[in-house]
């Protein structure tokens, strides 16, 4: 089932890039701006004295959808705010050790390596080698990275650069028993795979509403476990700071107001949750799945790179990543678009060049094969000259 038409995409381009900014339907986008013309109608109204209660609402509902409770999450802007205010909450001593992956996103990796710089501690990014061959090895492989002075585990629960799907139930489980913290960057698990955050066992987790679960920008949480929501701290100091509302959450009330700011995305998030339902999404992502297969096989079979992980629903579903000859990956990204209209990510990772590809309910087997047959095309202008000798 296509549903491209539910979509505002432009007509004219091949979008296999949802995973960066996600796309918003059109009825949830219609929720989206019809949330802020309330807002426009009587400010003070709709900011002081609904605040409050329209919040509660939508958190409530987005807590149910991520199995967690309603006062252990709040509203973030995106999950890189997310890990930002747990990172400068966790009060790192010189000599600490935060452990994460060599796979994670850019922008978390600064804000650790900042936070860590300006307290003593330090930012390791453990190896993890390509191809992944089952989880117990890559837990093995991370786990190797721990010290008597890890204080802190940090990693995706999907990666960005390689798209896969790291064991972070099992990863966090033995992180607790070591007295370990875990701090899971959830960018793009929401709306891809089912989430129960209590049985998962991260002590903080934070993801975005605005990628695979198809809310409008601006949208993102972050989940803290009641034991260790003491630890945070806002990185914004406002109203919620010395609240003594009589049984609120002491960690919904530091974070969920900073001043004057629009909150329609976050009370859109349930109207996402809701056009998701409507349309059987897990029916959808099951017919995404075979696309993203495809996509890695013809690819790979054009390219005659090795696949970086099994054909296996452990380690991807709607994303996937594949390896690439030497070439610029910055023309090949430009030619991409300017000549063929398609968005998709062409990345160096680790001095490799990768293409990712992303496939949502709007996309179709026509989609993939135009990537195919344009990398058939343009790889060989890019590539880059095989050594001498």
């Amino acid at each position: 089932m296509n549903l491209k038409s539910l979509f505002l995409l432009r007509p004219d381009m091949t979008f296999l890039n949802h995973g960066s900014f996600g796309a918003c339907p059109r009825p949830v986008f219609e929720t989206y701006q019809a949330w802020q013309r309330e807002l426009e109608l009587q400010p003070v109204e709709f900011l002081g004295r609904r605040f409050n209660d329209l919040m509660a609402q939508a958190r409530s509902r987005l807590a149910a959808y991520l199995g967690a409770g309603a006062d252990d999450i709040v509203f973030v802007p995106n999950a890189t705010t997310g890990v930002n205010i747990v990172a400068h909450s966790l009060a790192l001593r010189p000599g600490d050790e935060v452990l994460a992956t060599d796979h994670e996103y850019g922008a978390t990796d600064r804000a650790w390596r900042l936070l860590c710089r300006k307290q003593g501690a330090v930012y390791i990014n453990q190896p993890i080698p390509l191809p992944v061959t089952t989880p117990e090895a890559v837990l093995e492989q991370l786990w190797a990275g721990v010290t008597p002075r890890t204080r802190v585990i940090f990693l995706s629960h999907i990666t960005s650069p390689t798209a896969l799907t790291w064991p972070v139930k099992a990863i966090c489980q033995r992180a607790r028993a070591a007295g370990i913290l875990t701090v899971v960057d959830g960018a793009h698990a929401p709306g891809q795979i089912p989430l129960d955050l209590l049985d998962l066992g991260a002590d903080f987790y934070t993801g975005n509403c605005h990628k695979w679960l198809c809310a409008p920008k601006g949208a993102g949480f972050l989940f803290a476990r009641p034991d260790v929501q003491h630890l945070i701290e806002p990185l914004i100091i406002s109203w919620g700071w010395e609240s003594e509302k009589p049984g609120s959450s002491r960690f919904v009330d530091y974070l969920e107001w900073t001043g004057t700011h629009d909150i329609a995305a976050y009370l859109s998030a349930p109207a996402a949750i809701d056009f998701q339902a409507a349309h059987d999404w897990e029916r959808v992502r099951r017919a995404c799945r075979p696309l993203v297969s495809q996509a890695r096989q013809q690819i790979n079979a054009l390219t005659g790179q090795a696949p970086i992980c099994p054909d296996d629903d452990v380690w991807f579903r709607q994303m996937a990543t594949m390896r690439l000859p030497a070439c610029d990956t910055e023309v090949l990204k430009e030619r991409l678009w300017n000549e063929r209209r398609i968005e998709a990510p062409i990345i160096t990772w680790n001095r490799e060049p990768f293409v990712r590809v992303s496939v949502q309910g709007y996309n179709d087997e026509a989609d993939i094969e135009r990537l195919v047959a344009a990398l058939a095309a343009l790889l060989p202008a890019v590539q880059a000259p095989a050594p001498n000798g």
